[in-house]
């Protein structure tokens, strides 16, 4: 008698073969078509679902929001856009910024004429966590980035309060 008859999780242990997956057949036909699909959809920029509708003309504008003591201040890169196609708003403490893209493109050559356009509108609606004084807002657009300044009401300042993290 060995020693390893006396562990019992090993005395009725049984072998279970191990079927591969890329030895089915199916398998490999199914991830070859699933390559397929994905390289024909990237390719053109046609993803089916895309997360983020941007290649069926939607536009969604990198946004950062900080907070100081006494503001909050967004910064929107809106790239390709003159500040008439901007419209921001605030309303019951939510910042909207929406818009429109339209961009032509024109190209002659010799023996050739090519025009390219493309449209696309966005809208982002920006929760801000504290009351902010509505009279006092100020948005400047320049180089592609919109920034708006968000001056926080006394109230709110007042609210932030330091708390210091003591060690041992």
């Amino acid at each position: 008698m060995a020693i390893t008859d006396l562990i019992p999780w090993k005395r009725d242990e049984k072998k279970v073969p191990v079927k591969r997956e890329e030895q089915e057949p199916f398998y490999a036909l199914q991830r070859n078509m699933n390559r397929l699909f994905d390289d024909f959809f990237n390719g053109f920029n046609l993803a089916p679902f895309d997360a983020f509708g941007e290649s069926f003309g939607a536009f969604s504008p990198r946004v950062d929001v900080s907070e100081s003591d006494k503001e909050i201040k967004v910064a929107a890169e809106l790239p390709g856009l003159d500040e008439n196609d901007i419209e921001v708003s605030l309303s019951k403490n939510v910042l909207t910024i929406s818009g429109e893209k339209k961009e032509k493109k024109e190209d002659k050559g010799q023996n050739y004429y090519r025009v390219e356009r493309s449209y696309g509108s966005f809208r982002r609606s920006i929760p801000l966590p504290v009351e902010v004084e509505s009279d006092k807002v100020e948005a400047t657009f320049k180089k592609g980035i919109l920034t708006v300044n968000l001056p926080k009401t006394a109230a709110a300042q007042k609210q932030a309060k330091q708390i210091f993290v003591k060690t041992g």
